[in-house]
């Protein structure tokens, strides 16, 4: 099958010649992201392939099906930045990558608390000027502390199981489907409000849908404790970032870790080292000495994108032959809670 590959890099060019090893598909690779200006470029092409910062909405969907494109193939989980009306009404079948390597989410997600809490970035960058000084580094035991886990699915099922069984931590959760092995191991399911209330630490697991755009707004960070600790690597606008700010101002938020952002899309994957990023709220946020941010990389081990390709590529050759899409994204009208 022919397919457009956009938004690529060295990496992502890497991984995917590796799991097309046998010539089954034929590749062309797009530096720029896909969006309405740049769907032109997939012009007879039976498929696109996307990635998180890719702009799928009604306009670019209807420029691909004018083209000929009937499959659109997300090399992620979040789908958040496709019209899948849009594909259905044009007859686009959308997939996904559903899981790849939750180990890898979940492992960052522990080191961007450690990070954070221990302030280990800054220590760095101090012993490399050759400052050895210890004041200001003080941290805090996670053993005891309560940390709540919003979003118990792959990822945040190792991370609850990682806080509670490894660090001794109380864990709380919240999602609208409990996990009876997490119950087990003594991690207790609240409601939103009682983990804001609870929690240490609050890490963020959940997909982006309209009950949880800025699910951490200035009315959660108002009943947050005083202090508290916030991990996001599942999406950015899961936080409402102006609301993050003036509770960072304010001392309420002890610190904040942050490999995802609202408004990456214009920043990450990017080097612009020597441009003057234009993003203000953004630049205020790096300001802060309690805010710690990784340009969208929790996924990026080499298990994780060999898994990302190979499930892709298994997807376009499910589509290619006319077998059913295992991993098949279906319309928000039918789409079910599992």
């Amino acid at each position: 099958m022919r397919v457009a590959i956009f938004s690529t890099k060295p990496y992502d060019r890497a991984a995917l010649d590796a799991a097309n090893a046998h010539g089954l598909h034929s590749p062309t690779y797009f530096e720029p992201r896909l969006d309405a200006t740049t769907a032109s470029l997939a012009k007879g092409f039976a498929a696109v392939c996307v990635f998180v910062n890719d702009r799928v909405d009604a306009a670019a969907i209807r420029i691909l099906a004018d083209g000929g494109t009937r499959v659109i193939a997300l090399r992620c989980a979040g789908f958040n930045n496709v019209d899948l009306t849009a594909a259905e009404e044009r007859g686009i079948e959308v997939v996904r990558v559903p899981a790849y390597s939750p180990y890898a989410v979940a492992e960052f997600t522990i080191g961007l608390l450690l990070s954070l809490n221990r302030k280990i970035h800054h220590a760095y960058a101090r012993v490399r000027e050759d400052n050895f000084s210890l004041d200001g580094l003080l941290g805090h035991d996670m053993h005891g502390k309560t940390v709540g886990v919003v979003g118990t699915g792959r990822i945040g099922m190792l991370v609850a199981r990682a806080l509670k069984l490894g660090f001794g931590c109380d864990v709380l959760a919240c999602d609208v489907v409990e996990d009876a092995a997490l119950v087990d191991i003594g991690v207790r399911y609240v409601t939103m409000r009682a983990l804001v209330e609870a929690s240490d630490v609050i890490s963020l697991h959940c997909p982006l849908t309209r009950d949880t755009l800025h699910l951490i707004d200035t009315a959660a960070l108002a009943a947050s404790k005083p202090g508290m600790l916030l991990i996001n690597t599942s999406r950015g606008a899961l936080v409402d970032t102006p609301a993050l700010i003036t509770a960072l101002k304010s001392g309420q938020l002890g610190g904040v870790a942050l490999d995802v952002y609202e408004q990456e899309e214009a920043l990450f994957f990017e080097d612009l080292s020597l441009d003057v990023v234009q993003d203000d709220v953004f630049q205020r946020l790096l300001t802060f000495p309690n805010v710690l941010v990784t340009g969208h990389q929790a996924f990026f081990t080499a298990e994780a994108m060999a898994s990302i390709a190979q499930t892709t590529l298994n997807s376009l050759s499910e589509a290619d032959t006319g077998r059913a899409l295992s991993c098949r994204i279906a319309a928000p009208a039918q789409i079910t809670t599992e």
